[in-house]
């Protein structure tokens, strides 16, 4: 077997950008936990610590995943190939050199961090957009605008950074982040019924309501304007409060006895759980007087998190011709794992928050075990060539 058939890491996008992103979120939570946790210096002289794990778990991490994922499902939708090799290759680097560049010790390492994070986004919104219009999948578009509002997003963080634009961070980072939820909210809506109804033995037909989908989306579009212009006011509350509603229905309709026996689809479930939870906690702010922290992170760990974990460990499996059903046998605990780490992260410091540091050191060491099992069960099948002969 030759060299390039043993190696397949760019043969699709889901394959290096999982890797990647995996490799990556066990660095930067190791390191937010040692700047964060355990007091450990910062080293960039132009953003904080809790600025940078904020910016990197969002336009790192989250994109990361966003990138590999939709690299592969664009190149299914439209039945035209995306990009790989060389290019793909170009794309990965400059993501990784991005999430390297703000602890280089120089003036100009903001300046490099932005044009490299701003080149990497540029590029995915190219190699989505080209088989997009090549196959005049026009309803594709949302995807798209979205990818480019979130490098909007990421250049006003930097700008506020700067003291360009006054409320630039905020802007950026909230931004940003309703984004990623948007995407994921897309994405799931698309895909968990699908795997649904694909991976339970008997024969159901889910169908996600049309009126729920519009309403839901114009609701939360308003609720993301709300909460970045005016946050944790009462009109944003109770735009959480009517979401938590709609996307409760949702679930409900998506439910079914049988996904507990498939993990696969439960982290999925579950993960979409958490993202609920986040609009509950939301409007806990104003009606309890909840930290905001809270709901962030049911988003966040919880529901991106698991989300983005069981979206790679699925894909990953499909894409290169393995059974979906039977995943590595540590990967039904890496769920769980993380499960326990939004347990620790979100639940318990509602009723005991004297011990926040205390949990917060629990789930960041969670998310790191839950990673590390991730990567070693599934580098080598990132890497090497579909079982079953087919490209990608």
């Amino acid at each position: 077997m030759s060299s390039s058939q043993k190696m397949a890491l760019f043969n699709l996008g889901f394959r290096p950008f999982f890797l990647i992103s995996g490799i990556f979120s066990i660095l930067f939570i190791a390191l937010w936990s040692l700047f964060y946790s355990y007091g450990w210096n910062f080293p960039s002289q132009v953003m904080t610590a809790t600025q940078w794990h904020s910016h990197e778990m969002i336009f790192g991490y989250a994109m990361g995943v966003v990138a590999g994922f939709l690299l592969t499902a664009v190149k299914n939708w439209t039945g035209v190939q995306t990009i790989n090799g060389l290019p793909l290759f170009v794309l990965v680097i400059t993501w990784v050199l991005a999430r390297v560049s703000p602890f280089i010790d120089s003036e100009q390492a903001l300046l490099v961090t932005l044009v490299l994070n701003c080149i990497f986004l540029i590029g995915l919104l190219i190699a989505l957009t080209i088989p997009v219009v090549k196959a005049k999948q026009w309803k594709q578009i949302g995807i798209l605008s979205k990818i480019f509002f979130i490098l909007v997003c990421n250049v006003l963080f930097y700008a506020g950074l700067t003291g360009y634009v006054d409320e630039g961070l905020r802007w950026g980072l909230y931004g940003g982040f309703y984004l990623i939820l948007a995407l994921i909210f897309m994405m799931a809506r698309r895909v968990i019924p699908f795997f649904i109804e694909k991976g339970i033995k008997e024969k159901i037909e889910i169908r996600n309501s049309r009126l729920l989908d519009i309403v839901s989306l114009f609701i939360f579009v308003a609720f993301m304007i709300s909460d970045i212009m005016a946050p944790d006011s009462m009109v944003t509350m109770l735009f959480a409060v009517v979401l938590f509603g709609l996307h409760s229905i949702r679930l409900y309709g998506w439910y079914c006895h049988e996904i507990w026996r498939i993990p696969m689809l439960w982290s999925l479930y579950v993960a979409y759980c958490f993202l609920v939870l986040g609009f509950a906690l939301k409007a806990g702010v104003w009606f309890l007087a909840l930290s905001p922290y809270l709901s962030l992170h049911a988003f966040t760990y919880g529901g991106i998190g698991l989300m983005t974990l069981g979206m790679m460990a699925r894909v990953a499996l499909g894409h290169t011709g393995r059974d979906i059903t039977q995943p590595p046998s540590v990967i039904p605990w890496a769920f769980f794992i993380i499960i326990i780490g939004a347990i620790f992260r979100v639940i318990l410091p509602i009723f005991e928050s004297q011990y926040y540091l205390f949990w917060m050191k629990i789930s960041q060491f969670c998310w790191i075990l839950a990673f590390v099992l991730f990567i070693l069960s599934y580098t080598s099948i990132l890497l090497r060539p579909r079982i079953d002969g087919q490209k990608g």
